[in-house]
């Protein structure tokens, strides 16, 4: 079996409705925009799909580096063309979700050849997982404990907050939050990297007072010595390693500095299935959990596929909340029974 046509579909779409806003200081939710289906076909006529949300981005590196890669080659043989991709990184400084298209598309090729789940392709640790609520930001303390409610009736095991990025305004949030739900409901804290090592601190300090399950990128992770010296300054959990750049390689030495308690992992961020299993593997042999970051289809496989990681983190955009249609009622998604990943059957 042979790669014998490497093609990127463009797709239009509209602006996100209804629109919804990230921290301060970050855009929000995407104007309308240009995605991309990238397209592996082999000479047995077996074709694998990946989705990518900057098409244009894409198409230009297909183009120019990757269709040349992928063509004539053995998609079995992902190892070897995962390398590959990290080998044009060199050159190009890929996106870092741009190796992560090419071996989702790999996977969900292989997969559908043999007729299996893609996270059965990987190894299949369980049918099902709870979901939690990663809320976008909310206006009030007042309409986030709204959303929170609303988020447990449909089902929802644990709520993350994506607040302000104002340090005071949003550790005066996490105690709210905690004493609006009780003490049993797992409670998460996501600072989509606003703060310095001051703020951060201030922010950690009430979350672990509050008994917060984790807290997340509250700073740039370009700096792992800062996260060591939050680790040693505030005592609540950290979950790092998000979007710096490297896959397992980075990962590593975020582990080696002892901040981390959780790591993240998905196939946006380290290089599709193939990184993130390495980084949910690295983690594992540490005793430390992998956190699947991110919705959608990937995450559903991965979620599956790693035994050390918590939740499937489902978006929550608006209020009224609106459940995302991959969890059930009970606050379970479970993966498709179709073959690859099985675009079809999610979106």
């Amino acid at each position: 079996m042979k790669i014998v046509r490497v093609d990127v579909e463009m797709v239009e779409l509209p602006a996100v409705t209804p629109a919804f806003r990230w921290r301060d200081g970050l855009p929000g939710s995407e104007p309308a925009r240009t995605g991309a289906w990238l397209r592996l076909t082999t000479d047995d006529g077996v074709v694998g799909r990946a989705w990518c949300v900057r098409g244009v981005i894409l198409a230009d590196l297909v183009n120019r580096r990757l269709r040349q890669e992928l063509l004539g080659a053995d998609p079995f043989a992902r190892e070897t063309l995962w390398h590959r991709i990290w080998e044009m990184d060199r050159i190009e400084e890929l996106p870092v979700y741009v190796p992560g298209v090419v071996d989702v598309a790999l996977w969900d090729l292989v997969s559908t050849a043999l007729g299996i789940p893609a996270h059965a392709l990987a190894g299949t640790a369980r049918t099902g997982i709870e979901a939690y609520a990663s809320t976008v930001t909310f206006d009030t303390v007042e309409e986030f404990c709204d959303v929170a409610t609303q988020c447990l009736e449909l089902g929802y095991k644990a709520i993350k907050l994506h607040a302000w990025g104002d340090a005071r305004r949003d550790a005066a949030l996490v105690t709210a939050l905690r004493e609006h739900v009780g003490d049993d409901v797992p409670l998460m804290y996501d600072g989509s990297a606003g703060f310095d090592l001051a703020d951060a601190l201030h922010v950690g300090r009430a979350c672990a007072d509050a008994d917060y399950l984790w807290y997340e990128e509250p700073m740039r992770e370009a700096s792992i010595t800062s996260y060591e010296w939050l680790a040693e300054r505030c005592d609540v959990p950290l979950l790092v390693a998000e979007t710096s750049d490297g896959a397992h390689w980075n990962t590593a030495d975020w582990i080696r500095s002892g901040c981390a308690t959780y790591v993240r992992t998905s196939a946006m961020f380290k290089g599709g299935f193939t990184g993130a299993l390495r980084v949910a593997h690295l983690a594992e042999s540490f005793g430390l959990r992998a956190e699947v970051h991110g919705s959608g289809p990937e995450s559903v496989h991965l979620a599956m596929a790693v035994p050390n990681t918590t939740y499937y983190e489902s978006l929550v955009t608006s209020n009224p909340v609106v459940r995302e249609p991959l969890v059930g009622a009970d606050g379970v998604v479970r993966p498709a029974d179709v073959p690859g990943i099985g675009w079809d059957a999610y979106l």
